[in-house]
């Protein structure tokens, strides 16, 4: 497929809230939906580090049409599975008022690594996001891509944040996710990249000096992705309606799509200093 004809296909990953339907209270219950879920949904469920939270994911869309099939689909089994289980899903950034101390952690050598890393900082790591995947199957392209979308982070973060809630408080901001989840390294909005190669070696270098055992470690608000050839937007809350979310997969695609295409013209967005950038994200919370 030329440059000219591809196709900028969209992946969509939603984190969701495992809720007790009386109390709306969080409930560690992932392994009862996870194991009808998995027979009906494959690898589309998986768990997260805290068992109160469970993350669908969509197959390839090629189309926006194609995600709302995918996305109105997904929901509606898992919230069948749910209720096999006396339980409800509940989608938001952050829960309202259940504590982070009061949830269990998955059972998994990852997560279990992920805690002994970080400690408290993943215990208290509660958060529930939107991630928006874009196919570019040419990952050269694709970083010079992600530089000039960098601009553009906290503006899709401003028309998401659903999260001004935090263990029984009022946090006063719209978006309150990115400030617990920034506690973790690797996160928020990345450098600009003069290539691939540039990339790799630092990639390559957090592996070799033992920081991490992987890219999917890099958490930033914007990446490309180590194992698809996708660029990953992770900035976003999760949204509570499916016609939020799937506007802002749409904006997303659009995007890359348009800097993708400005690109193949010579034509490129001014890359921004990142403590510039820093300063809009924090103003879009």
């Amino acid at each position: 497929m030329s440059a000219k004809d591809h196709v900028f296909t969209l992946g969509i990953e939603e984190e969701f809230a495992i809720v007790d339907p009386e109390s709306r209270e969080l409930r560690s219950h992932i392994h009862e939906i996870l194991e009808d879920g998995k027979v009906t949904l494959k690898e589309q469920i998986k768990p997260e580090m805290h068992q109160s939270v469970v993350e669908l994911g969509t197959e390839i869309c090629r189309d926006i049409d194609d995600a709302r099939m995918h996305v109105t689909e997904l929901r509606s089994r898992l919230a069948a599975l749910a209720a096999r289980s006396k339980l409800k899903i509940a989608s938001v950034g952050t829960h309202p008022f259940s504590h982070w101390r009061d949830q269990l952690i998955t059972q998994g050598e990852r997560y279990q690594e992920i805690v002994r890393d970080m400690q408290l900082l993943a215990r208290a790591n509660l958060i529930f996001g939107l991630h928006v995947h874009v196919g570019i199957p040419d990952r050269e392209t694709a970083i010079h891509v992600m530089n000039q979308a960098r601009y553009f982070l906290p503006h899709i973060y401003a028309l998401s944040a659903n999260s001004p809630f935090w263990v029984g408080h009022d946090t006063g901001l719209k978006g309150y996710r990115l400030k617990v989840f920034e506690r973790f390294p690797r996160t928020g909005i990345p450098d600009s990249f003069e290539s691939l190669s540039e990339y790799t070696d630092y990639c390559n270098l957090l592996v070799k000096t033992g920081c991490i055992d992987n890219a999917k470690k890099i958490w930033w608000d914007i990446r490309l992705h180590p194992f698809f050839d996708t660029l990953e937007v992770r900035v976003c809350d999760a949204q509570s309606r499916v016609d939020d979310t799937l506007a802002i997969a749409a904006l997303i695609q659009a995007l890359i799509s348009k800097l993708h295409k400005l690109l193949r013209q010579n034509v490129t967005f001014r890359i921004y200093r990142r403590r510039l950038l820093d300063e809009n994200r924090w103003r879009a919370s």
